[in-house]
């Protein structure tokens, strides 16, 4: 406990990815690691199309979204146009160059990630709901997956003092 601030730290954070977005994504991933670096607890809940993240037909194909994404740049720091966006090809092309972006400072690829999570006492969860939907079978999941929960089943992993719930 902080005495100047009666703060308690941090224990445990619970992470919600509804989005297959690469920045939504490698938010949630980042956040998540960063948590279990340093010593709290971390569950995250892939839903909707997050769980394109932890699906092993989808999770290497993840893409920057170029339409009605009013915070995106081109280089030079200019706003991009989102009609650009849906011409055909921009949308790789963005991936592309942001996925290049990664590699130059050396951020690993999504399974990569999710293995770094898990190393360190993280886990990862899908939702039933979502894989419903979806048609999707737990096989269908990367295979460090902790399981397939309801959002309630989820909510109860979330419990306890100094918890705090993240919805990306």
């Amino acid at each position: 406990m902080n005495k100047e601030t009666n703060e308690k730290p941090l224990k445990k954070v619970c992470i919600i990815c509804a989005k297959g977005t690469i920045e939504d994504v490698y938010a949630t991933l980042v956040m998540a690691n960063g948590a279990v670096m340093e010593g709290i607890e971390a569950k995250v809940f892939f839903t909707f199309f997050g769980l394109d993240a932890i699906t092993r037909k989808q999770m290497k194909k993840i893409h920057t979204g170029t339409v009605g994404n009013p915070a995106m740049r081109m280089p030079g720091g200019l706003p991009f146009p989102s009609i650009l966006g849906m011409l055909p090809g921009v949308e790789a092309g963005v991936s592309a160059m942001m996925k290049q972006q990664m590699d130059k400072l050396d951020i690993p690829p999504v399974d990569e990630f999710l293995e770094m999570i898990t190393a360190g006492g993280g886990e990862i969860f899908a939702c039933k709901l979502a894989m419903d939907m979806f048609k999707l079978e737990k096989e269908d999941l990367w295979e460090g997956c902790s399981g397939v929960l309801t959002i309630g089943d989820f909510y109860g992993h979330c419990g306890g003092e100094n918890t705090q719930i993240i919805f990306t």
